[in-house]
């Protein structure tokens, strides 16, 4: 297929494809009336078989025919009034209507996704391709994952429709490239090596990843040789600042050394062929990648940790550069890695880990000055007068042992991988700092401190309000959350349980960048040698269920976490904020649920205890459905959170649908309810435990008046795909069954109290947490 495919397709193209369905089914009509003419009933009409139509270039709509042929087609019929011209005029009318659908308001990216995964007709499947460009770019990105299976797996009609919005995007969007080109090599994944290798999505992968598409009004300096050597090298942008000797380094040595590998690790893709747009973000990626693979080699979790603190002290000496966290809503550049805040997370055979990023937000990462690097030593700006001395000195003494724990880093842990470094050596503007010391020393005073003293020395009387009163007492009252033990075994515990706002704070009062308006600190968990496409397909739905309920207002709490999948076996994950898992709560604290809960948040009658007990029943709820409908398995309490505000969030979604563990089938109930939720509940004659239930209720009612949504996101990724949870014939028909869409909301009531009271009983889900327990050492 040609490359050069404009934005839209051809109009003239999909009017041909739209009179030929509707010749199509003129001549069989015909036909079916000569063979037997009273037995015909003209009344039923294919209802996708589209009118007479013509597309307007400008506005990439499907039109009906002038109105004046409409009134001229009238009269002939008020003329003949003939069966054929009945016949004709009742056809009309219901092919118009399938027209009306499609410009009507109530036609969503949701109901587009569906005909076009449906449709076999070409001129639907034209206009639906064109009508993509009208929908908003976060609502399509949502059901990126389906466009691009349809792609890889379904007709080339189908492929040839969605092809010319894809291209169109990634022409304006680098981010929108490398999302595609990840996920195109992982759905391309299942095909056979053979057929992969010349397959559509591979091609388009092909063209994403080459120089001929480059976002819209955006200009990307080609690498160009040093005098004198055949290497090249990113040209900065002039710089008013000294460099590191490193990064200096890094500069000079040019691409194609950076590009080497050792004779171990061969597999490297040309410089030409990668655009220098995409470069530095698949490197800082791959780098990420590359840590946590040698992190698996290694035995015991405290090697682990110490290799992973290494690894990312090198890794800092890269950065600032034009890279950034995919997982993050808004655009900025990343520019330090605390790398002692880094935590391995626990995992049998893998390495994940969490990793905490400094970035600063900013217009365009991919048109705004890269940040310049500060000095570890330099003084922060904002510090009060009265302990500017003292704290120059802790901070020089601080920033001695930073130094000489990141030179005996590079002295002692190679960097095996010889990682690319070509994202490090992007272009850097310079970024203006506010707040500089201009005039005079009292600059320098923060302006908390300049507060102050003006109120002393004004020595006019302060009133407070009686509310803030009160809530200075309610804060000063309030349970102080418990800290965690730190455990060789278990380094991810004390890391999780800190409240985030707080770890925030520390960190930005260490950072170098802490004192710039727009700092921000992100989080992100990186995973190796695990197919996350199962954990997206989850994602989706919970997405989808989440939207669902809160339309119908039920009350239900869930937490969809973003998921980024990579390749088929790598990707990076959102970490859930303030939450530690239940294994970790009784490790730790060796008290049940409920203890827990008045240890965390006062006694049974204070308004924080009745808080969480509420937002633990409607989560609980939420997610008991979830359980449910998905069939998701392995729910033992290493994947099962609980947050600071009560809530529990279930993570993992490795085994639903058709999949379980091991295939053992232990876990036999709908959900996981143990004795310990409903004792939270204040037990099973409790008004929450029956608030429990009727939540439930309301929220499968809810769902199954939208369960065409849920269905489409789960059928379209069946196409071509061997994931696990898709093993056997009947995924689909099970989930659609279990919206039980045959039963009056009487009969669901019983069903609820069915499915409560056989997973509340069930032998089955105490044994796998035996089980998990006695081999994995999980309470």
């Amino acid at each position: 297929m040609d490359l050069g495919v404009d934005p839209v397709i051809d109009p003239e193209v999909a009017l041909k494809a739209c009179q030929e369905v509707l010749l199509k089914v003129q001549m069989l009509e015909n036909k079916q009336r000569q063979d037997d003419p009273k037995q015909h009933n003209y009344s039923e009409t294919p209802e996708l078989c589209s009118p007479p139509w013509h597309i307007n270039p400008d506005t990439r709509f499907i039109k009906e025919e002038d109105e004046d042929e409409g009134q001229k087609d009238a009269a002939k019929t008020q003329r003949d009034p003939s069966p054929l011209a009945r016949s004709e005029s009742s056809s009309t009318s219901k092919q118009s209507w399938l027209l009306r659908l499609f410009e009507s308001k109530l036609f969503d990216v949701s109901m587009a996704i569906s005909y076009l995964y449906k449709s076999k007709e070409p001129g639907v499947q034209a206009y639906i391709g064109n009508r993509l460009f009208s929908f908003p770019d976060s609502e399509v990105d949502f059901y990126l994952p389906q466009l691009l299976n349809m792609y890889v797996h379904m007709d080339t009609e189908v492929g040839d429709a969605i092809r010319p919005y894809l291209i169109n995007r990634c022409k304006s969007s680098i981010t929108f490239s490398l999302l595609s080109a990840w996920l195109l090599g992982a759905y391309s994944s299942d095909m056979h090596i053979s057929t992969q290798r010349h397959s559509r999505g591979t091609k388009l992968r092909k063209h994403i990843l080459s120089d001929e598409l480059k976002p819209a009004g955006t200009t990307f300096e080609a690498p160009r040789p040093i005098s004198g050597s055949g290497e090249v090298f990113f040209s900065p942008t002039k710089r008013t600042h000294q460099r590191s000797k490193s990064d200096a380094t890094l500069v000079t040595s040019g691409l194609g050394a950076s590009l080497k590998r050792t004779g171990s690790n061969p597999k490297v893709e040309a410089v030409h062929e990668e655009p220098d747009r995409l470069r530095p973000q698949r490197e800082f990626v791959k780098s990420l990648f590359g840590i946590g693979k040698r992190l698996a080699t290694l035995p015991t979790k405290e090697q682990k940790t110490q290799r992973l603190i290494s690894e990312l002290s090198l890794l800092n000496g890269k950065l600032p550069a034009r890279v950034w966290l995919p997982t993050a809503d808004h655009q900025h550049h990343v520019c330090r890695v605390p790398h002692t805040q880094a935590v391995v997370l626990n995992s049998k055979d893998k390495a994940p880990y969490i990793i905490y990023v400094e970035v600063l937000e900013c217009e365009s990462f991919e048109t705004s000055p890269v940040p310049v690097r500060i000095s570890e030593t330099r003084i922060r700006t904002a510090r009060s007068a009265e302990n500017l001395d003292c704290g120059t000195a802790a901070n020089a003494n601080s920033s001695i042992m930073t130094s000489e724990h990141r030179a005996g880093s590079f002295s002692t842990v190679p960097n095996y991988d010889n990682d690319d470094e070509a994202w490090a050596t992007d272009d850097i503007g310079q970024l203006q700092v506010e707040g500089e010391a201009q005039t005079s020393s009292s600059d320098n005073i923060s302006q908390f401190s300049v507060d102050s003293i003006t109120s002393l020395e004004s020595k006019e009387p302060v009133f407070i309000a009686a509310g803030d009163i009160r809530r200075r007492l309610s804060e000063n009252l309030a349970q102080t959350p418990t800290t965690f033990k730190r455990d060789p075994e278990d380094p991810s515990a004390v890391a999780l349980k800190e409240p985030w706002q707080e770890k925030v704070r520390r960190i930005r009062e260490a950072s170098p960048y802490g004192h710039l308006p727009n700092w921000r600190l992100l989080s992100v968990i990186v995973k190796c040698g695990d197919d996350l496409r199962q954990e997206l397909l989850a994602y989706q739905v919970l997405k989808q269920l989440q939207s669902i309920w809160q339309q119908e207002r039920v009350p239900l709490w869930i937490k969809p976490y973003k998921i980024l999948v990579m390749s088929s076996d790598s990707g990076m994950i959102e970490p859930v904020l303030n939450a530690v898992s239940l294994h970790q709560v009784r490790k730790q604290s060796q008290l049940s649920l409920l203890d827990y809960f008045l240890q965390e948040h006062g006694s049974f009658t204070t308004e924080a205890f009745l808080t969480a007990q509420r937002n633990f029943v409607q989560s609980c709820a939420g997610y008991s459905l979830i359980c449910y409908l998905l069939q998701v398995k392995d729910r033992h309490n290493g994947n099962i959170l609980l947050d600071s505000e009560g809530h529990i969030i279930h993570i993992d979604f490795g085994f639903i649908l058709s999949s379980s563990p091991r295939n053992l089938g232990f876990e036999t109930s709908a959900f996981k309810l143990t004795s310990e939720f409903v004792d939270v509940m204040g037990g099973l004659d409790g008004d929450m435990f029956i608030y429990y239930k009727m939540l439930m209720l309301q929220g499968l009612i809810a769902a199954r008046k939208h369960m065409e949504k849920v269905l489409q996101i789960v059928e379209i990724m069946q196409q071509g795909s061997h994931l696990p949870c898709f093993h056997g014939s009947s995924t689909i028909r099970g989930l659609k069954e279990r919206f039980h869409m045959s039963l009056t909301e009487e009969q669901l009531q019983l069903l609820v109290e069915q499915l409560v009271d056989g997973s509340m009983r069930s032998i089955t889900t105490k044994l796998y947490d035996s089980f998990q327990y006695v081999t994995n050492g999980i309470m």
